[in-house]
């Protein structure tokens, strides 16, 4: 069995793995490509687990077809089994038995620096995950989280609330509260979805631990509160994955979780403001903005 512990480069450097565990973008700006875009990006080596195979572009999802359960397995052990992981993240996860096959494997290789992005729908509205994939990743998938990151439509989905009920901050935090039950230690509510003209993500932990990963974070409290300002711009394909996937790298370099997800909100911002259009509907994220220095990137770390 593969170590979880990054191995030394041939320069003596460590080598920080992380597994994205995703449906495939035929457009590359979104699940397994944009994943391993932001993993390179944020100095980390990307591997994948390849659960479905859709046909999209910027007008939308076209087709979407579920990778079999044991290919998902069969694809798990292979990485796992050699490679190892420091973290891993999920991303579209389109059957029960896809799910219960990432959570055996998880489980049976020890990997606990996991984020979950709890895929239901593209942003153009295609079902990613039905009804029984969706409660099955909270059901099997939270419990063995580091972190997860739902939105407003998903977290509202899990909870059997309206979306119009969690516009609040306040409504926010109680959400992610509520979704601690299902046994995550960190929920990261994001308030993209509330049209606000700030956007404001919500934190919260399950238990103060002065013990974190890096030994210096504390579960936040009250709720960590991570705003910034709404983003015009409408080519934001792949936020959610890059969101999810910047926080796995961090994890993946020993970061704690408070400091893993200031990051990756840094990171999304900068992608975001160097979006550029692509094809005829929702263009790109750009995910290099972040290395190139611009100014989102700048106004989030200060």
């Amino acid at each position: 069995m593969a170590t979880s512990t990054g191995e030394a480069g041939s320069s003596g450097s460590r080598i920080y793995r992380a597994l994205t565990i995703a449906g495939s973008d035929s457009g590359g700006g979104a699940g397994i490509q944009g994943d391993l875009k932001t993993f390179q990006e944020l100095g980390v080596y990307g591997m994948s687990v390849i659960t479905a195979i859709t046909a999209q572009n910027s007008l939308g999802v076209q087709q979407a077809e579920p990778v079999a359960p044991a290919l998902v397995a069969a694809q798990l052990d292979s990485v796992l089994g050699d490679i190892g992981a420091d973290a891993a993240k999920t991303g579209m996860l389109p059957t029960p038995e896809a799910v219960d096959a990432v959570a055996a494997a998880l489980t049976r290789y020890g990997v606990r620096r996991l984020v979950v992005d709890p895929v239901r729908t593209a942003k153009g509205g295609y079902a990613l995950a039905g009804r029984h994939a969706f409660e099955a990743t909270a059901r099997r998938l939270f419990p063995l989280a580091e972190l997860v990151t739902p939105n407003i439509p998903e977290a509202a989905a899990l909870l059997g609330v309206t979306e119009r009920s969690l516009g609040t901050v306040e409504a926010r935090i109680e959400a992610a509260r509520a979704l601690l039950a299902w046994g995550p230690r960190y929920v990261l509510l994001k308030g993209g979805h509330a049209g606000t003209a700030s956007c404001v993500d919500v934190l919260v932990g399950a238990a103060a631990d002065a013990d974190d990963a890096a030994g210096i974070y504390a579960t936040p409290s009250p709720p960590l509160l991570l705003e910034g300002p709404r983003l015009d711009a409408k080519h934001t394909h792949g936020t959610g994955c890059a969101l999810a996937s910047a926080a796995c790298a961090a994890l993946a370099k020993g970061d704690g979780v408070p400091a893993a997800c200031r990051s990756a909100k840094a990171f999304v911002a900068a992608a975001i403001a160097g979006s550029f259009p692509l094809g005829a509907g929702i263009g790109s994220l750009k995910h290099a903005a972040w290395r190139y220095g611009e100014a989102a990137a700048a106004d989030m770390r200060r």
